[in-house]
């Protein structure tokens, strides 16, 4: 018996964290045979690393989906109804992904996949939400917004990691005499690469063995200003090919050149040994609509974690598997930003310290962060989300 085909409504990519979502889906169920799923946009095949095995594993969707946006294209900017499950990314005020040449499909059943940052749901963004059977919701924090707004068919489903990269094991030793702390997330103001840029400076005045290693790539490098509302930061800069320049911005901060790396732009895949060169991975976002993969695969790999306590962090943190960060002052912003939090550049510092002064206790917090990742895969997560889809088809 063959699979029921369902359309991801949105790109495939290893490098953004949409594009994560959608590809681990498509992994795990043509792995499965639970779902045949297949994609609504072009597969830029550039921006997608796979394995020899998987990209054999995975021709088929890649074929299917070339097919199919061969047959919606002609009706560009309309909406067409399909006889198969759809998946529609849902953003901020339940703004929904759509097709190639601006299709919005609408399917046998159509369920909503939803990250919010801006807080701040309308008469039209209820009006999406009742567009979808159901909606799957990708932290406690935004299931809580939804119901807030009177949308009530959400259901928390938590992303995961891919166990076969994001594992402890052995360190390469590329940073034998460095104490690494490691940053990912796209540069913005949400992200909070202007509090961590403040507080390693100030461990980094200390410890003159400190290395920032930075993955904050973005394919949205101008997103990179908003983090200029801190007017304790230096503006940002750009390198001439318009990509955030992160160790121009991070000397321009005054830190030594010689104590930050940035990685550019990293395939998912590949970040598991870079994670695992790190002593502490350090996450003071303001909001997380998600639960922060970066975080989670930093966890994973058995690295321990220094986490702000709000938004889609709180479904990580728990008794002795991470640092929380507790200081948390309301964020002030022209959009909704309940339930954010800005962290304290102090607390963050002596976060540091801890760990940097108690290397057992590290070990032990980082062991403790991998333990409550085990549970938490990609595999658990598309099972998770075809539950919520037969349910309601």
């Amino acid at each position: 018996m063959s699979a029921t085909p369902i359309v991801i409504q949105w790109g495939l990519s290893s490098y953004s964290g949409w594009g994560v979502n959608g590809l681990q889906l498509a992994l795990n169920w043509t792995r499965t045979g639970r779902f045949a799923p297949l994609c609504s946009l072009p597969l830029r095949l550039e921006e997608i690393a796979l394995s020899p095995l998987e990209w054999q594993r995975m021709a088929g969707l890649f074929r299917e989906s070339e097919s199919f946006c061969a047959q919606i294209a002609p009706h560009a900017g309309q909406e067409v109804v399909v006889s198969v499950p759809v998946l529609r990314g849902l953003g901020n005020n339940l703004a929904g992904s759509r097709s190639v040449g601006g299709v919005t499909l609408r399917g046998r059943t159509t369920v909503g996949v939803c990250y919010l940052e801006d807080t701040g749901i309308d008469a039209e963004g209820r009006a999406r939400a009742a567009d979808c059977a159901a909606i799957v919701a990708g932290s406690g924090f935004v299931q809580r917004v939804l119901e807030g707004a009177g949308i009530t068919h959400a259901r928390t489903v938590l992303q995961g990691v891919d166990p076969t990269h994001f594992h402890p094991a052995p360190k390469a030793g590329w940073f034998r005499d460095r104490f690494v702390v490691v940053s990912g997330g796209k540069p913005e103001f949400r992200k909070g690469q202007d509090l961590a840029l403040l507080a390693f400076r100030a461990f980094a005045e200390r410890h003159p063995e400190a290395l920032l290693l930075t993955a904050w790539h973005s394919p949205w490098p101008e997103g990179a200003r908003s983090l200029e509302a801190n007017r304790a930061v230096a503006p940002v800069l750009f390198r001439d090919d318009g990509r955030f320049d992160a160790v121009g911005w991070a000397v321009a901060n005054g830190i030594r050149a010689e104590q930050v790396i940035d990685l550019g732009p990293v395939p998912n895949a590949d970040m598991a040994r870079i994670l695992r060169e790190a002593d502490v991975g350090l996450f003071p976002n303001r909001g997380e609509g998600g639960t922060n993969l970066v975080a989670m695969e930093c966890m994973a790999c058995g690295v321990p974690a220094i986490l702000s306590a709000n938004t889609g962090h709180l479904d990580l943190i728990r008794g002795g598997n991470c640092v929380p960060l507790t200081r948390q002052s309301p964020v002030s912003a022209p959009f909704g930003t309940d339930g954010w939090g800005e962290s304290d550049v102090e607390e963050i510092v002596a976060a540091l310290e801890r760990l940097w002064t108690d290397r057992a206790e590290a070990q032990a917090i980082g062991r403790a962060g991998a333990a409550f990742m085990a549970g938490l895969t990609w595999e658990r997560y598309a099972d998770g989300v075809a539950a919520v889809v037969e349910g309601v088809g």
